[in-house]
């Protein structure tokens, strides 16, 4: 049999990594080993310096660069993380052996260029998985407000976009913003982030990680993910404070990111003693995590539809639970929920609305089990770990070709 064609593959973040972008492209390039010669161009992961710089990974080769890894929070230590992954991941992947196709994804937002260099330089196939639209999303969120660096970086990811063989957006609503910015519809493929299923499987309430942390008596709010700018988390923290007088009720913030001290701040600040902080769980206790929530916030903050798309949704219909999204009609989880039932949408930074959404799902006003099996029906038909792999094989035969 000839060897396997090589797939290499560019992105700051990938296992052990607790970011997104790393847990999705892990399981990504591990289905796609069956077929390919796989090969990782990463950087180091804060907290792990044991990591080799060399190694096979349930049959991915990974590389890790000696990239920095401070914490992300302050722009600058971010902005450091970048540009010396950048630097030393070109270096790297050009002096690789000639792949058959290149991959990155958007993290940092313009490996999409290194990503172009590299498959110019060995005349490959470039396919660009856009898990976000930058700068676009940066400046909706005034993380990046000087004109002179919103144009380099504007230009600098059109530049890719226009000339990459395939783009992948991860919604409806994303291809859209990505048309917008000159990249050709011919060349777009929709594919929604997933979800392994027979990892995230719905759980009874009363598990044992509920009985851990005492909320199986409770009225359970969740959000499990990014505590970042995105995430409009105080959105939920203020709406406890129109519920004061319903007992039962916690909310619960699992997860850490960018605007985590802000957020635990605001609750002392507003005396919301019904908000909880946790950290992030680990994977072999998530499906009991997300199923301790009677409903699961998606927030995600006015402006952002299209720019970002929550990827903690899929694995909360996974575990079966209905979900409140606060986000623009047009956003994709606003959609997916109004078109499959799983959940409610209301309009976004509108605590009093939230609270009232709360209070009456607490009154029993809507079926929280049918919304939640709605959703698992969705994500096993739609956003499965192996339907969308199918997908990315299907999008590789075509730049192949």
């Amino acid at each position: 049999m000839p060897p396997p064609l090589r797939l290499l593959v560019l992105n700051q973040y990938y296992a052990p990594g607790i970011e997104a972008t790393a847990q999705l492209l892990t399981e990504l390039c591990e289905g796609l080993a069956t077929e390919y010669d796989v090969t990782v161009v990463t950087g180091r992961l804060r907290g792990h310096p044991e990591l080799p710089r060399r190694e096979s990974r349930d049959g991915v080769n990974v590389i890790r660069v000696s990239s920095t890894a401070f914490d992300r929070a302050p722009f600058s230590q971010r902005s450091a993380n970048y540009l010396t992954y950048l630097g030393l991941a070109t270096l790297r992947a050009l002096g690789a052996r000639r792949p058959d196709i290149v991959l990155c994804m958007t993290d940092p937002p313009i490996v999409g260029d290194v990503a172009l260099l590299v498959a110019r330089r060995f005349r490959v196939p470039l396919v660009v998985i856009s898990e976000d639209v930058f700068p676009e999303i940066a400046v909706e969120l005034k993380r990046l407000e000087h004109p002179a660096l919103v144009g380099l970086l504007g230009r600098l990811t059109r530049y890719y976009l226009r000339r990459a063989d395939r783009v992948v957006a991860i919604g409806e609503t994303m291809e859209e913003r990505l048309e917008a910015k000159g990249v050709s519809s011919k060349r777009i493929r929709v594919i929604p982030n997933w979800v392994d299923t027979n990892a995230i499987t719905p759980q009874p309430r009363d598990n044992q990680w509920a009985r851990d942390n005492d909320l199986v008596d409770r009225f359970v709010v969740m959000h499990s993910g990014n505590v970042g700018h995105a995430q409009d988390l105080g959105n939920l923290i203020r709406a406890t404070t129109f519920l004061r007088d319903v007992d039962e009720l916690t909310a619960v913030i699992v997860g850490f990111g960018a605007r985590h001290a802000d957020h635990l701040a605001l609750a002392t600040q507003l005396d919301a003693d019904a908000v909880r902080f946790l950290p992030y769980q680990p994977r072999e206790v998530l499906a009991q995590s997300l199923s301790s929530a009677d409903v699961h916030f998606i927030g995600l903050g006015r402006g952002l539809s299209g720019y970002v798309v929550p990827s903690r949704f899929y694995g909360v219909l996974a575990a079966g639970r209905p979900v409140i999204t606060a986000a623009d009609e047009d956003s994709e989880a606003a959609r997916v929920v109004r078109a499959v039932g799983c959940g409610i949408a209301i309009a976004p930074g509108r605590p009093d609305e939230l609270a009232r959404t709360i209070r009456a799902l607490i009154a029993g006003e809507y079926d929280l089990e049918e919304m939640g099996r709605r959703g698992r029906q969705y994500v096993e038909e739609e956003a499965d770990r192996d339907v969308a792999i199918g997908r990315y094989r299907n999008v590789l035969a075509e730049v192949r070709e």
